[in-house]
């Protein structure tokens, strides 16, 4: 098992593709009431458990366990609907306010497509809300999302959410919107009034960076311990001989990828994975963590890669990476309904 090695930056490209997305929550704040992110932490309504049961399950034979972990409450836990992905929180942000931010996409049983949705996790209240990601048009319409929400990144206001076969797709924290209607099967607005599957709060995307290589974007994540930091991609690979990679694009202070007047974004540098299936991948100090799947039944692996490789106990069903500067610990999710947790190990 070999360590990282440097590859092409070439096929990791990102061209601004925004079209008409400003224009959605615009039409969107004519009708419904915009509210910050705060209202939706303070007026969470689930409550999360800290250091609960479904985390046991998830740990299996990991040994030492999780220095901390939180989990959903038994509907979230149990659902088949949905599955947890993405991971990212407020140090990544470089925010005061104590968050974590969990990215689920809907993988429908009975019922038609409803996207992909946002977990706003306070974990000392500990209390979390549900936002459902959509598509505004110019209308004043909305639509849900049908991707994979692999991995989201957190840098400022903007949220960056990993589009595996197109990209990144943005979404900004300062345009959450109210729905005021309670249709819990339907989508759309009917003669003013607003429904959302159920959800009170909508987020509409506002931005999105296309691919012009064949590069795949699988997960995400930020690395603070630069500035004003750099956003991490990710492919997630099946077997060694398709050699996932993952790239690092640098950040403007405001959140937004840097680019050239053209609106095109360049990796300032990618790498080879050292093994497969690994789902979630954060660089910081010089060092990379990778989270290694082993299916449903056992575990998985963190790898984290310097000169060499070394290779430490981890849960079943590992996802997303993410950092939380301040504690010098590193957090992820696992993904199978019955034992899904938050959990945080130290660098």
């Amino acid at each position: 098992m070999g360590a990282m090695t440097a590859t092409a930056v070439e096929p990791f490209e990102l061209r601004r593709d925004d079209g008409d997305l400003a224009a959605g929550p615009v039409a969107l704040g004519r009708s419904l009431k915009r509210v910050p992110l705060e209202t939706v932490l303070t007026k969470a309504n689930r409550v999360a458990v800290r250091k609960g049961a479904a985390g046991t399950k998830a740990f299996g034979a990991m040994s030492p366990k999780p220095v901390d972990w939180y989990c959903f409450d038994a509907a979230d836990n149990e659902v088949t609907d949905w599955y947890p992905q993405g991971l990212t929180c407020s140090s990544a942000a470089a925010l005061p306010r104590s968050a974590f931010v969990v990215s689920w996409y809907f993988k429908p049983q009975s019922v038609p497509e409803r996207g992909i949705r946002l977990s706003f996790l306070d974990p000392v209240a500990l209390r979390y809300r549900h936002v459902l990601l959509v598509v505004a048009d110019p209308n004043g319409g909305i639509s849900p999302i049908n991707i994979h929400a692999g991995g989201v990144a957190w840098h400022g206001n903007l949220l960056y959410v990993a589009d595996t076969e197109r990209g990144m797709r943005v979404f900004d924290t300062r345009q959450i919107f109210e729905v005021n209607g309670d249709g819990t099967t339907t989508i759309g607005r009917k003669g003013g009034v607003y429904s959302a599957f159920g959800y009170r709060y909508v987020m509409p995307q506002t931005g999105a960076w296309r691919r012009t290589g064949e590069a795949r974007f699988s997960f995400a994540a930020v690395d603070r311990s630069t500035a004003p930091g750099m956003l991490v991609s990710g492919e997630y690979v099946e077997t060694q001989q398709e050699a996932g990679r993952v790239a690092r694009w640098a950040f403007n202070p405001d959140g937004s990828l840097r680019a050239d007047a053209s609106g095109v974004a360049r990796a300032v540098d990618a790498y080879r994975l050292p093994e497969p299936k690994i789902q979630g991948a954060v660089s910081h100090n010089g060092t990379w963590y990778l989270s290694q799947g082993a299916g449903s039944t056992r575990n998985g692996a963190l790898l984290v890669v310097g000169e060499t490789v070394a290779r430490r106990p981890y849960p079943v069903g590992p996802e997303d990476l993410t950092c939380v500067r301040d504690k010098n610990a590193l957090w992820s999710i696992t993904e199978f309904a019955g034992r899904r947790a938050l959990y945080g190990v130290p660098l």
